[in-house]
């Protein structure tokens, strides 16, 4: 049982300072100050999940580093939004740093893989945060018969679709990378 469970729930809106004062291994995020909680991914999504960020970490040298389940602050109001995107890749600057979780300013690609339930947040409510957070990258992962991903860049605070594939993908942005998407789940 998490340190969170046998305490109360909050009934305030909760602060960046409260939140960081939590226990590290809580599954939630936080929405304008209100505690969510986040469903434990499936088999699926963490061998998909675990392999991406593996890619990209093979793939994208010097600048960046990537990360995966880590807390951004996409808004820092009295009304804090804290999301904890499936992976991120941040500045080799901003990891430098050692920070208990990221600023949205931090990061340059957020990668959201939609699971049973999270559809609506991960093709909808996500993207629109991290827009207006300013994050220059956001990348959709469909997971299912055939997978795909939809990858996005911040143009005048909106996201453009930039490419949308499955099988074998090839992108530019953040930096030139490749992926053979069936393999995300295939057991070896």
């Amino acid at each position: 049982m998490s340190a969170l469970a046998a305490q109360a729930w909050p009934e305030h809106l909760v602060t960046l300072d409260e939140w960081d004062a939590m226990p590290e291994d809580k599954n939630l995020e936080l929405v304008d100050g209100v505690l969510h909680v986040v469903a434990a991914a499936v088999p699926p999504h963490q061998k998909a999940q675990n392999r991406l960020a593996y890619w990209l970490d093979e793939q994208l040298q010097g600048d960046f580093e990537v990360y995966a389940d880590v807390d951004v602050v996409i808004d820092s109001s009295n009304r804090p939004t804290v999301r904890k995107p499936d992976i991120v890749v941040v500045t080799s600057e901003a990891a430098d740093r050692d920070p208990k979780r990221f600023d949205a300013a931090d990061v340059v690609l957020a990668v959201e893989i939609v699971s049973p339930g999270s559809e609506r947040a991960d093709r909808v409510t996500k993207p629109t945060q991290y827009a207006k957070a300013g994050i220059a990258h956001y990348w959709l992962v469909e997971l299912g018969d055939l997978i795909s991903l939809t990858a996005f860049e911040l143009v005048d605070g909106v996201y453009k679709l930039v490419e949308d594939g499955v099988g074998e993908v090839r992108l530019t942005r953040p930096a030139p990378l490749a992926f053979d998407l069936d393999a995300l789940t295939r057991r070896r």
